[in-house]
């Protein structure tokens, strides 16, 4: 219900952190949603290490450090987290945190989780002149959970932008408000995802190339996040196509730029027409910022909208560009994993695979370098190690890039698919994929 006098409430239920985080006991689950975490809140709960027992985080994407993935937090904080990010792959290796296997399909993730939620801490900005505040730049998974959770206390950030969408929440729905804090050299503090901006090598560069001269005028993209996709947006190969179309789950760099500069317009979409449609907007430097920032382009919406192959297939030409770890000789596509080593997520991968299909002129795309260790190890492999995760299914493979070329794999047979991906391994490793084909396809 919305309150009449909203502003008296939001001043009663307004707390300093270290006050807020007292409404968190021993043995709680306390969930943190995707996408920027609440500093303020986190640090304060932090501090709690040794007074609190057997409470239960639920991190969906680890970006800062609070402490908690250390070993030694264990009797005061057991960890489960949804993605892997550079942040816990190491606690994640050595099994200090639990996973949630899953993925996004048309549906908030982790449903099962969300319903039994005791606190949920969150990041807002400053309620408007109705009461109503934004989640910033990613309204993922968190209107769910606020309906879900016992208690919601929203750290209030004055920096985040308001964006157009399902987007909002009145202050009525959260039950407590806290000052948010700034980064401070705590790491992973201002970035969407918590990872560093490289600078792309040749390998990359080829790659983007690749993936730019098969993207036509009017497509409607989705670049997923990952070392090697992420560079099509920002290496210039798209610079000259006209009337692109936005439709994914997450922006990453560069993204943003496009739509600035006119070559994003989604004049061509057949839904959302003219919109930006994403459900987090990550990774812009501040120009970015403030052009999303109250621009009516651009609509933030949830998993379970964005990530619909039935809506993502509405829209004709979808183009999907994401990456892959390893990709087997039949098409298998690895994104989550080296063997049972998690290193990643799957996203919407899957769902964006079966939208692509379904769209007219749709593509689905993978891109990762040939090899990996230093040219140690090929990428193409005959069969996936034992324990990989595969994340999208090689009856919905389609078009794999390397910096040696493309293989187009739709529609074609094992033998016809294994001599697609051998073609475009790196050339130290081809003989070998090919005796190996050869032992698998071939009598």
């Amino acid at each position: 219900m919305v309150l009449k006098d909203w502003q008296d409430y939001y001043k009663a239920r307004y707390l300093p952190a270290e006050e807020a985080v007292k409404l968190i006991k021993s043995g709680d689950r306390v969930c943190f949603t995707y996408g920027r975490e609440p500093l303020a809140l986190g640090l304060a709960l932090a501090a709690r290490k040794g007074e609190l027992e057997d409470v239960k985080i639920f991190a969906r994407t680890p970006s800062i450090d609070f402490g908690w993935y250390d070993p030694g937090w264990e009797d005061s904080f057991k960890v489960t987290i949804s993605y892997v990010l550079p942040l816990v792959r190491e606690a994640m290796a050595e099994r200090r945190v639990d996973f949630i296997p899953g993925g996004l399909l048309g549906i908030t993730a982790d449903c099962s989780v969300i319903s039994d939620i005791d606190v949920l801490l969150i990041e807002l900005s400053p309620p408007d002149e109705h009461g109503f505040c934004s989640f910033g730049a990613s309204v993922w998974g968190k209107k769910k959970a606020i309906q879900y959770a016992r208690i919601v206390i929203a750290e209030v950030n004055q920096n985040l932008i308001r964006t157009y969408g399902d987007n909002l929440i009145h202050v009525s729905a959260i039950d407590y408000f806290t000052e948010h804090v700034s980064g401070g050299g705590v790491p992973g503090g201002s970035d969407l995802l918590g990872r560093k901006t490289q600078e792309p090598g040749q390998v990359e560069k080829a790659i983007a190339e690749y993936i730019g001269n098969i993207v036509n005028d009017g497509d409607c993209l989705q670049i997923g996040v990952g070392s090697t996709a992420e560079w099509v947006a920002r290496l210039g190969v798209l610079d000259s196509k006209a009337d692109l179309g936005w439709h994914s789950e997450t922006t990453p760099r560069g993204a943003i730029k496009l739509a600035r500069e006119g070559v994003i317009t989604g004049n061509h979409k057949k839904i959302n027409r003219g919109k930006f449609i994403t459900m987090a907007v990550g990774g812009g430097d501040k120009e970015d910022m403030d052009f999303v920032n109250n621009n009516p382009m651009f609509e933030l919406y949830d998993a379970d909208y964005v990530l619909d192959p039935r809506v993502i297939s509405a829209n004709d030409n979808v183009m999907s560009i994401n990456s892959a770890v390893a990709v087997d000789l039949t098409g298998l596509i690895a994104a989550e994993s080296i063997g049972s080593m998690i290193v990643s997520g799957p996203g919407g991968q899957l769902a964006f695979a079966i939208g692509a299909q379904l769209s007219a002129g749709g593509r689905f795309v993978n891109a990762l370098p040939s090899t990996a260790m230093d040219g140690k190890i090929s990428r193409i492999v005959p069969q996936l190690q034992e324990g990989t995760v595969v994340t999208v299914p090689r009856t919905l493979a389609d078009i794999v890039v390397t910096e040696y070329g493309l293989a187009r794999l739709r529609g074609k047979s094992l033998r016809e698919r294994a001599l697609e991906l051998i073609s475009i391994s790196h050339p130290d490793f081809r003989a070998r994929l090919r005796a190996e084909a050869e032992k698998l396809f071939w009598p």
